[in-house]
């Protein structure tokens, strides 16, 4: 499995791992809103991440991993406030919490890298 394939599937981990938590939560006013902000963010980066993989270049897949890292950012901050409110006990997502920071600091490495590649590129005039 080459490095592209283990973060896409780590991400479509996630994104199911958090689909699973938003069907255990209580369907109350706020679960329904939480969960609802929760699915959208935590789905997008694999599908993200999916489309950075075959990006048309090397400009557009910096772009991709933004939004990527922009979305697992989002799914952070829902998971904690999850917790934070009690919709569902911490000991149930700690392990997919500590998957999302590991993901963002793999996704933020990975975009550094490449925007730096980009610079380089269009510094010294090679084609991208």
């Amino acid at each position: 499995m080459t490095k592209g394939e283990d973060i896409q599937e780590r991400l479509t981990g996630l994104a199911i791992s958090a689909l699973n938590f938003c069907k255990a939560m209580p369907r109350s006013p706020m679960g329904i809103h939480v969960s609802g902000q929760l699915m959208r963010c935590a789905t997008s980066p694999a599908s993200n991440y999916a489309e950075a993989r075959v990006s048309e270049s090397r400009r557009d897949f910096v772009h991709k991993l933004g939004i990527v890292l922009k979305e697992l950012n989002q799914s952070r901050m829902w998971f904690r406030v999850v917790v934070e409110t009690g919709l569902l006990p911490q000991a149930m997502l700690r392990a997919v919490q500590t998957e999302s920071d590991e993901l963002c600091k793999i996704v933020y490495s990975s975009r550094r890298t490449a925007a730096s590649r980009l610079a380089n590129t269009v510094r010294y005039g090679r084609p991208s």
